[in-house]
């Protein structure tokens, strides 16, 4: 009987040790994995970072364009604008008005969101030759902008991309003065001196304007750019055409067919 008991004992605590053995041999469940977490880049320097870009070179200060732009200009800094596809840019700014040396400002309404180098011109243009051509005036805004949106030329899909896409082209509609009048600068109505004063001082400063009889797109509005091309060519396709005082207004020349990728690939620039 005791010998019975001492056997069963035995075999008890040979089981007991092996059970940790058994334990063991068996897989341990692992946990289900973790969510995959996509957050927003905190920084400019995180944006691009696996693009090819030397990242140390990135830094927080301000450009010499931003600084200098800064002094002539209501802006804020936009350091990062990236994507989709070929759109965005760098040093871009978003400019809500541009200050005077009397210290007046002129709003642009609305704000217009442009890499600094293109706002820097306008800003110029804008304090050196349209204030002095409407010195009699005196301007308080520059109205209907249309600046950064990415997309095709004249927005047909698959063209390539626009300055718009890029930050380096201004719409305007139109000007206003201080005493609430104001001037579509293609009205056929206006002042034709006036207007080609305007188309002057436009295409020495910009690389492309487009204005009515261009291509169809910009019977109602300027378009300004900084585009480059090579040896420095300039566009300038702007029609000013005599006051009609009599009879119908001629009509403008027909829009291209949309969703046209020929037209969109040769150099006729952009519909906002």
């Amino acid at each position: 009987m005791r010998r019975s008991a001492r056997l069963r004992a035995t075999l008890l605590i040979l089981l007991m040790a092996a059970l940790p053995c058994a334990a063991a041999a068996q897989p341990v469940p692992l946990p289900r994995p973790r969510p995959v977490i996509v957050t927003p880049p905190l920084s400019f320097a995180d944006a691009v970072a696996g693009l090819d870009l030397d990242v140390a070179a990135v830094t927080s200060e301000p450009s010499a364009c931003r600084a200098a732009l800064d002094a002539i200009a209501l802006i804020e800094p936009l350091p990062r604008l990236i994507g989709p596809g070929p759109c965005g840019g760098s040093d871009m700014v978003r400019m809500r008005a541009i200050r005077l040396p009397d210290n007046g400002q002129i709003a642009i309404n609305p704000p217009a969101q442009l890499r600094c180098t293109m706002a820097a011109t306008f800003a110029n243009f804008v304090r050196d030759d349209l204030t002095l051509i409407f010195r009699e005036r005196r301007l308080r805004s520059i109205d209907g902008t249309g600046s950064y949106e990415c997309r095709g030329r004249n927005r047909v899909v698959g063209a390539k991309v626009s300055e718009h896409g890029k930050g380096n082209a201004l719409d305007i509609q139109s000007v206003t003065f201080v005493d609430g009048s104001a001037l579509v600068p293609t009205d056929l109505l206006a002042d034709k001196a006036l207007r080609e004063t305007l188309r002057a001082a436009a295409c020495t400063r910009f690389a492309t304007v487009l204005g009515p009889g261009s291509d169809g797109y910009h019977e109602e509005h300027v378009h300004l750019d900084l585009a480059e091309r090579r040896n420095g060519y300039k566009m300038c396709q702007w029609n000013v055409l005599a006051p009609v005082t009599a009879g119908p207004l001629p009509l403008p020349r027909p829009r291209p067919a949309e969703g046209d990728p020929a037209r969109a690939d040769d150099h006729t620039p952009e519909h906002p």
